[in-house]
């Protein structure tokens, strides 16, 4: 879970930018009247998103009362999304902040932008730039169209929530031929008990677990061979401090990254480094 900067793009100027090619006299006048609709939404969605509340966003399938829900995800899919749309370059924009990385799980490749809170339930928020989020096709799935129905449902923001400053993703080898890894959350004492059930909620949502354990058990195949010779070498020792030292390398890198914490668990495991990982099945 990575923290991202908040979109400079105002909701307005976004609606502006995405109806600004609508040809339809009575169409567009609809739905520039919901501007000021939108322009709510999204203020109420920062300050209930400040506040771990997002919750508490009412749904409503109209917009201004008269803008359906159908039009507005029409908006976004046609003329943000799309390659050819006016809202386009705000779309890029964001999708390029992520730098290329998930933040949801940071690992995969993000592929399009997520709607934090659904279009199809909170369509005054379509086109919001702080409800969206880029992101990799796999997360995007895993959440589909999910509302949530209490504080602990709300999945981390990349925009609100910081839990990238505080340890929280550790790691345990099951001993198993071949050695596998466990990932777990292990919240933060400077969190309170809210953000502490939302990462964990975040973390099974998205099976980041089994995401991180498959990586793992590439790491240790590509590295196999070198922990023989070590352990040829320099016996259970030499193992471990290798270990060690790329755990710190990685830990530093990003403090919780999914390889850090594996070679932290490696390191720790004196089944492990005692041969462990050269058991095969």
């Amino acid at each position: 879970m990575l923290k991202l900067d908040r979109p400079p793009y105002s909701a307005e100027d976004t609606f502006a930018a995405c109806i600004s090619r609508v040809r339809v006299p009575a169409l567009k006048a609809k739905l520039a009247a919901a501007t000021q609709a939108i322009r709510d939404a999204s203020d109420a969605y920062v300050a209930a998103a400040e506040a771990q509340a997002l919750d508490q966003i009412v749904r409503d399938p109209l917009v201004n009362g008269t803008v359906t829900t159908a039009e507005m995800e029409a908006v976004y899919t046609d003329r943000m999304a799309k390659q050819s749309g006016p809202g386009r370059a705000i779309y890029d924009d964001i999708f390029a902040a992520a730098k290329g990385r998930c933040p949801l799980c940071a690992h995969r490749t993000v592929t399009t932008l997520d709607h934090h809170l659904p279009k199809a339930h909170y369509p005054a928020l379509a086109i919001v730039p702080v409800n969206l989020i880029p992101a990799c096709s796999d997360c995007n799935k895993a959440k589909l169209a999910s509302v949530p129905h209490a504080p602990e449902d709300v999945s981390i923001h990349p925009y609100f929530d910081d839990v990238a400053d505080e340890r929280w993703l550790f790691a345990d080898v099951v001993q198993v031929a071949p050695a596998s890894m466990r990932f777990r959350v292990e919240p933060s004492t400077a969190w309170d008990a809210l953000r502490a059930e939302r990462v964990r909620r975040h973390f099974r949502g998205l099976k980041l677990s089994s995401l991180y354990g498959s990586e793992a058990a590439e790491e240790l195949l590509n590295i196999r061979h070198l922990l023989i010779g070590l352990q040829a070498s320099g016996g259970v020792d030499h193992v471990r401090a290798y270990l060690e030292e790329h755990a710190e390398s990685c830990l530093q890198a990003r403090l919780n990254g999914w390889r850090g914490a594996a070679y932290e668990a490696w390191a720790k495991s004196d089944w492990f480094c005692d041969g462990g990982f050269a058991a095969v099945g």
